[in-house]
């Protein structure tokens, strides 16, 4: 059995056993090419975010370049300002890629701020110029033509800012039902203008531009907002995705930390479709945030709460991989001390080529076979875990004899394992109980025996 022997922890208490497994739940982090990767997949992303914001902006340059003098330098000005705050977000983003830390988010709520600010200077602004423009309002009624002449023009660029809201941005994702208020408005207007009531006309179309005007403001800072979320919770999930890769295989840990040279932990394989489970879920959430129809709240929910869950399940399932593994070895350590007892109590041999796990698998039970050479009788030990995960091994013996022996014998033989794995056990902190009839010989918790139903004889 010592030939199978792959990992050291007949040495170590069961509880050292559990804590080297906890350990794996550090995930490796400090890696370099793990925080490349990280960079490079963010700073991509943010990218082709921002060239659609980018492309977005350029669209509205167009239509603003089509409004009339009165309203075309003020809307350009916001244009500006706009351009300016989604360029300052891009490089920020882009300088900041890879490091979600709170300084980092200190600085992008700097920028938030700042815009809100920008937003409340743009909203002054414009209310100024509408209190301004309705001190006109009185001369122009006296003026029949020009009052229609500027009634109509306030009405075209309005019905353009409302065409440009419609193609260019996402107002029902921000302001449902807001646009469909405005436009109707304007059918008011434009039927006050039909009826040459232009004062009533000008008045309506003054006001539903400027609500217009502000609805693309708001809607442009809402959209960056949504940026910075989306940036935020891809490179936590990115950061997810990575760790797993990085993950994947662990370094194998003698009982003081020190790696065992040529093992590995194969997480995938030991977790047992858990691993996998967690590439598949992260890269679901990392669809989602991509999603250019997942919203800011959606966003922030994938990078406060969804991506550290799957970071906590990642580890969980490191730990648990390394647990499995550490349980598979200690089956082949018990099954050793089984065999090595009744070598030298009964006189039986291992009989190497049917020693094997079920399925020729680690993660299952582990199988011996023990011949006597004069008679040819044969005992078949399996070393089971109790219930998946648990602590606790299960050691069945079973005797099939070609010729009768005596219960007093098969007794002493039971007694015979029990106190090797009471003496043996000690340093791994098993704690086996005396054999009990038609049961099993578990180890740590208890040890028990199982009837063979062949001879009708008990171990």
């Amino acid at each position: 059995m010592s030939g199978r022997k792959t990992i050291q922890v007949d040495e170590a208490q069961w509880r050292r056993v559990q804590r080297r497994a906890r350990q794996l739940q550090g995930l490796q982090r400090d890696v370099p090419r793990l925080l490349d990767d990280v960079r490079a997949q963010t700073r991509a992303d943010v990218d082709r975010a921002f060239a659609s914001v980018d492309a977005r902006q350029r669209r509205q340059d167009e239509a603003v370049r089509q409004l009339s003098d009165r309203t075309r330098h003020i809307e350009a000005e916001t244009g500006r300002r706009l351009r300016e705050q989604a360029e300052r977000l891009h490089q920020e983003l882009h300088e900041t890629a890879g490091r979600i830390e709170e300084q980092t988010r200190q600085r992008l709520d700097g920028l938030r701020r700042e815009a809100e600010r920008a937003l409340a200077a743009e909203r002054a602004e414009r209310r100024a110029e509408t209190a301004r423009l309705a001190q006109e309002i009185d001369a122009v009624k006296a003026d029949r033509a020009r009052a229609e002449e500027t009634a109509h023009t306030w009405l075209a660029d309005a019905r353009t800012m409302a065409g440009l809201i419609e193609r260019e941005l996402p107002h029902e994702r921000y302001a449902p039902g807001r646009l469909d208020r405005l436009v109707q408005r304007l059918a008011t207007a434009g039927q006050n203008a039909a009826e040459h009531r232009f004062d009533a006309a000008l008045a309506l179309g003054q006001e539903t531009f400027h609500e217009l005007s502000d609805l693309r403001v708001d809607i442009e800072q809402r959209e960056l907002a949504r940026c910075l979320a989306r940036k935020e919770a891809v490179e936590a999930l990115v950061q997810v995705e990575a760790l797993a890769e990085e993950n994947r295989r662990r370094p194998v840990v003698d009982t003081d930390g020190t790696p065992v040279t040529g093992y590995s932990l194969d997480v995938a394989h030991w977790s047992g479709g858990e691993y996998d489970q967690v590439r598949q879920d992260t890269a679901a959430a990392l669809t989602r945030a991509r999603d250019p129809q997942t919203g800011t709240d959606a966003l922030l929910a994938l990078r406060d709460e969804e991506a550290p869950a799957l970071e906590r399940r990642l580890g969980e399932t490191v730990e648990r991989a390394g647990l499995r593994q550490l349980t598979s070895q200690l089956r082949v350590n018990l099954a050793d001390v089984v065999a090595q007892t009744l070598a030298e109590v009964a006189f039986y041999d291992l009989v190497e080529e049917e020693c094997h796990y079920a399925g020729e698998d680690e993660r299952g039970d582990f199988h011996a076979v023990l011949r006597h050479e004069a008679t040819g009788n044969e005992i078949r030990v399996r070393i089971a875990q109790a219930h998946p995960d648990s602590d606790q091994c299960v050691i069945h013996v079973e005797t099939t004899d070609h010729d009768v022996t005596a219960e007093a014998e098969l007794r002493d033989r039971a007694d015979a394992v029990y106190q090797a794995l009471r003496q043996e056990g000690g340093p791994m902190g098993l704690e086996p109980s005396a054999p009990v009839e038609e049961t099993v010989l578990p180890a740590p918790a208890s040890v028990r025996g199982s009837r063979d139903e062949a001879a009708g004889t008990t171990t």
